[in-house]
């Protein structure tokens, strides 16, 4: 893995070792902002770009973003002897080799090519520069006026062409060639929490809500990779027993610390010892429409429990990190991917993408919709987290350079657990991140 190097300045600037005190500038400092994109999201790590129902034909593209790079997710046409190994699913920069010019600029479509704007250069679905005006000059009587250089080939001029992964319906896509196959890179302790969502399910397409939050990126991996605050900051997480610290609960996580699991069981709403002196929990609150409280048991929740062979076990909830981009989320019936798009040091866009599953009833994608208003930017739940990763980004930014965060629950080890009253997920995470920076 080859990521920049620090300078001695930086490396001497994380005085405390270990990773459970992350110092304030890991969130403000634009140089090492710049550094984090190309080590991490043009380096040797699979970033997220979309999911194969969003293009299900050919010529079908959309619009995302790995890093600050736009990128086209394109489902190309595919030879019949090819369907077999082929998915037909590409991912392009989008960036004319010409003159740099982002040629695309609809979120989604349909389109035989791409067709720069700016002097019409046009490329094949695949990324193949398919041709550009006046290459080989303009005739004028005998003789030929301009023209691209002798030996000029249009197979050398194709568009940025990234590697690309697939996983039950998952697009996955990494601009380097030395990150690790897939399946590698996630590793199979989290492996089968990825399958019990997307192994053997056709996806719908429900809707998508977006945002741009004013904090810094690995702020919304940490929220997710935290159970230690869900039953503290949500009023509808503690009150109506969607997440408590009581509830019974696992932290997973790769070999490497980078991604994790959160893996819990409901409980039944109403007072318990957890609840006391929680600011948050409104004993008396209720709702307009008990319909956003109605979970209906699926099959798919159950799962053989990867840690106790001949054992089961059925969660409510899991939320899955994928680092460095991606979020995945089953919260009772709610499904969605969550898509982290940096902006910069102190910014980032949030773009969640609900589904469902081609066998659902009527009733069950009502069901998956309504609950989906506890989440995304104005969600009864997920409003919270991005108030909270603006007042943090704040504080950051007041202190300077001498603060750090402090994440010592459970200790300041990095092991999985079978509890939520624990940091170690995020511990682990910047263990990791420490290696990659080299800080």
């Amino acid at each position: 893995m080859n990521a920049p190097q620090a300078s001695s300045s930086a490396l001497s600037r994380w005085s405390q070792p270990g990773s459970s005190r992350i110092p304030f500038w890991a969130y403000t400092d634009g140089q090492l902002y710049q550094r984090e994109l190309e080590a991490i999201f043009y380096g040797a790590h699979w970033c997220y770009v979309g999911l194969e129902v969003e293009i299900p034909n050919v010529g079908d593209y959309k619009l995302s973003h790995i890093g600050e790079r736009q990128v086209l997710m394109v489902r190309d046409r595919v030879a019949p002897k090819d369907r077999d190994t082929d998915s037909g699913i590409r991912v392009v920069e989008n960036r004319c080799v010409h003159r740099g010019v982002r040629f695309c600029q609809k979120l989604q479509g349909n389109a035989r090519s791409f067709v720069c704007p700016y002097h019409q250069w046009t490329y094949k679905l695949n990324g193949d520069l398919a041709g550009l005006p006046f290459k080989d000059g303009v005739k004028d009587g005998d003789c030929v006026n301009g023209g691209m250089p002798e030996g000029f080939e249009l197979k050398d001029h194709g568009l940025t062409k990234l590697r690309v992964a697939t996983l039950h319906g998952l697009v996955l896509a990494t601009f380097s060639d030395e990150t690790e196959p897939l399946q590698d890179y996630l590793g199979p302790n989290v492996m089968p929490w990825l399958e019990r969502i997307f192994k053997g399910h056709t996806l719908t397409l429900l809707g998508y809500n977006r945002q741009r939050i004013p904090g810094n990126w690995k702020l919304m991996m940490e929220n997710i990779k935290d159970p230690y605050h869900p039953g503290l900051l949500h009023t509808w997480f503690v009150t109506f027993g969607l997440w408590r610290a009581d509830q019974k609960s696992r932290m997973v996580m790769d070999a490497q610390g980078r991604h994790a699991v959160m893996i819990s069981r409901k409980n039944e709403g109403g007072q318990a010892a957890v609840t006391q002196g929680v600011t948050s929990f409104k004993a008396g609150m209720t709702l307009h429409d008990d319909r956003l409280l109605d979970v209906v048991p699926e099959p798919w929740w159950r799962i053989p429990d990867p840690s106790n062979p001949g054992a089961e076990i059925t969660p409510t909830v899991t939320m899955i990190t994928l680092f460095p981009s991606l979020i995945i989320q089953q919260q009772v019936n709610s499904l969605s991917t969550r898509h982290i798009v940096p902006r910069g040091a102190g910014e980032f866009d949030f773009v969640w993408t609900h589904f469902g599953f081609a066998d659902d009833t009527p009733e069950m994608t009502r069901r998956r919709l309504r609950q989906s208003n506890l989440f995304g930017p104005a969600g009864f739940v997920s409003a919270d987290d991005g108030e909270v990763i603006e007042l943090s980004q704040g504080g950051f930014r007041q202190w300077g350079e001498g603060g750090s965060t402090l994440c010592e629950l459970g200790g300041t080890g990095t092991e999985m657990t079978e509890h939520m009253v624990t940091e170690t997920l995020i511990r682990s995470m910047y263990a990791y991140w420490k290696k990659v920076m080299a800080v």
